[in-house]
């Protein structure tokens, strides 16, 4: 996912606004040719225009998401949290036609590679929320409103000092309980095993709420088969997992039910 939110637009406030740490890092919007192109074509069509408070990435408290206006229908939604490139998101969408989709994505040259995959697919049950996640689930989605909730390859900010960005934590888990429908699923993926663990160790917690699907030993890298969730057929292998592959990280899958 990209990088650290616009914090000198007009009504700008960090101080105020930063009472925890972005999860993300925001890289450079400048779109190529191509992108540009499919940004222009296509992103008032499918980018959700999303009133802000304080970032250019922030979500006004009081906006909600109609989605009878927005996808002219009323069916069941998904939503991935850091659509990246949006090989997942519009591959699903292509696949079932009867459910909608959500790609909330900060990094706009990410979100126009999505654009252009959707118009190539010639789907039209996708819509983008250039957004920070957490206020997505916190104000933009109705309680109960989400099938299913995607978390794949989240940036795994594995040095120490950075474990208090990562997505995947006990206020994130409270916004995902409260915008999945009753059996709605949370699927997620790392390629890095300590996260990997952390993830789990973090809905274990919230056994409230989640139900692990595939629960058991943790595995390590000497047992891989054991005490994950096997790789989900939904979820079209990328670049950037097969990357990781090579680089010699194992992806990990993890699905939980809200109860």
């Amino acid at each position: 996912m990209g990088g650290e939110p616009g914090t000198d637009g007009p009504g700008a406030t960090p101080a105020a606004f930063h009472r925890q740490p972005f999860s993300f890092v925001r890289r450079g919007d400048r779109l190529s040719p191509k992108r540009q192109k499919a940004w222009e074509e296509h992103a008032g069509q499918w980018v959700l225009e999303i009133p802000r408070v304080r970032t250019d990435t922030s979500v006004d408290p009081s906006y909600h998401l109609d989605r009878e206006a927005v996808f002219g229908r009323t069916a069941p939604l998904v939503v991935e949290i850091g659509s990246g490139l949006g090989e997942a998101i519009v591959a699903h969408a292509a696949a079932h036609p009867e459910l909608d989709h959500l790609a909330v994505e900060v990094y706009k040259p990410g979100i126009a590679d999505l654009l252009m995959k959707a118009a190539q697919a010639g789907v039209e049950n996708v819509r983008v929320a250039q957004a920070n996640a957490p206020e997505v689930l916190e104000h933009m989605l109705e309680p109960a409103s989400v099938r299913e909730l995607w978390v794949f390859f989240p940036d795994p900010w594995h040095k120490t000092r950075h474990h208090k960005r990562r997505l995947v934590s006990p206020r994130f888990a409270e916004l995902a309980a409260r915008v999945l429908e009753p059996g709605g699923l949370w699927r997620l993926a790392t390629d890095w095993q300590e996260y990997a663990v952390v993830m789990r160790e973090v809905l274990d917690a919230a056994d409230a709420d989640f139900e692990n699907l595939h629960p058991g030993p943790v595995a390590d890298d000497e047992h891989p088969e054991t005490g994950w969730a096997p790789r989900w057929d939904g979820r079209v292998l990328t670049s950037f997992e097969r990357k990781a592959t090579e680089a010699g990280r194992v992806p990990r899958d993890l699905t939980y039910r809200h109860r």
